[in-house]
């Protein structure tokens, strides 16, 4: 059977049998990729600790019919006990995993893979606030897959803001015109956030209030699950405090 090697993120397992697993990994250039991985619950095993939720593997694959088997597995990011040791990190990286493994696979790219590393190598280090770590990813992420929302202009007649009503299902900010009655309605420090939050521009989200982090995860996650159309279910278990004050 032909073999191929790739850099892969490991998504979630399932067992299967006695030893074995069956994997989804997000791989830099063959999209997500399910395989099996034989005996890695066995204590003996080599390689089964590199290839757990979170970590980041140069995985060697048989190619299958249906499932590709893991024949070897070097570590290449070990992020999965820093991230497991604290729950606000574990349950960010499980809402990232999650959102990873439902976007489609004409949509996993490079760029995908690359964002979804650096966003687990962030929250394992505990750089900023895994709430914030976390809407980032899902901003950028969307962006990727071709649904970054607008935060100028209106996302529906084009009209230059600013605005402060955003409508998930119309793609973002709308005017005063485009807007539904009732449309929820964010304010400008808020939405300065959201910008920042997209660009990466980290001092000015460790900067920002409680107030706004707040409404802003709130609107990054209302957009983010209506794309994907159905709810990412780690997110009901995301909180955007600090570890510190919980």
């Amino acid at each position: 059977m032909p073999t191929y090697r790739d850099e892969a993120v490991v998504l979630r397992t399932h067992k299967l049998g006695e030893a074995d697993r069956i994997l989804t990994m997000l791989s830099r250039r063959h999209g997500k990729i399910r395989a099996v991985a034989k005996g890695v619950r066995r204590t003996s095993s080599k390689f089964g600790a590199r290839l757990e939720p979170f970590m980041v593997a140069d995985v060697q694959l048989y190619q299958g019919r249906t499932l590709d088997i893991v024949q070897q597995a070097e570590s290449l990011g070990s992020y999965g006990s820093d991230i497991a040791a604290h729950y606000d990190r574990f349950t960010a990286a499980s809402a990232m995993v999650e959102t990873a493994d439902r976007l489609n696979e004409a949509e996993s790219t490079p760029e995908q893979y690359l964002l979804l590393v650096g966003g687990l190598r962030a929250l394992s280090r505990g750089e900023h606030t895994a709430r914030s770590i976390l809407d980032s990813y899902l901003l950028r992420v969307m962006a990727l897959s071709g649904w970054a929302p607008s935060l100028d202009d209106c996302a529906r007649c084009g009209a230059p803001g600013p605005h402060t009503a955003f409508v998930a299902p119309l793609g973002g900010l709308v005017c005063g015109d485009c807007a539904p009655a009732g449309s929820p309605r964010i304010p400008a420090s808020a939405l300065a956030l959201l910008r920042a939050l997209l660009a990466g521009e980290w001092e000015a989200v460790d900067a920002a209030s409680p107030a706004d982090t707040a409404a802003a995860s709130g609107t990054v996650a209302a957009y983010a699950q209506y794309h994907l159309e159905r709810g990412i279910r780690s997110l009901e278990h995301v909180t955007s405090q600090p570890e510190g004050l919980r």
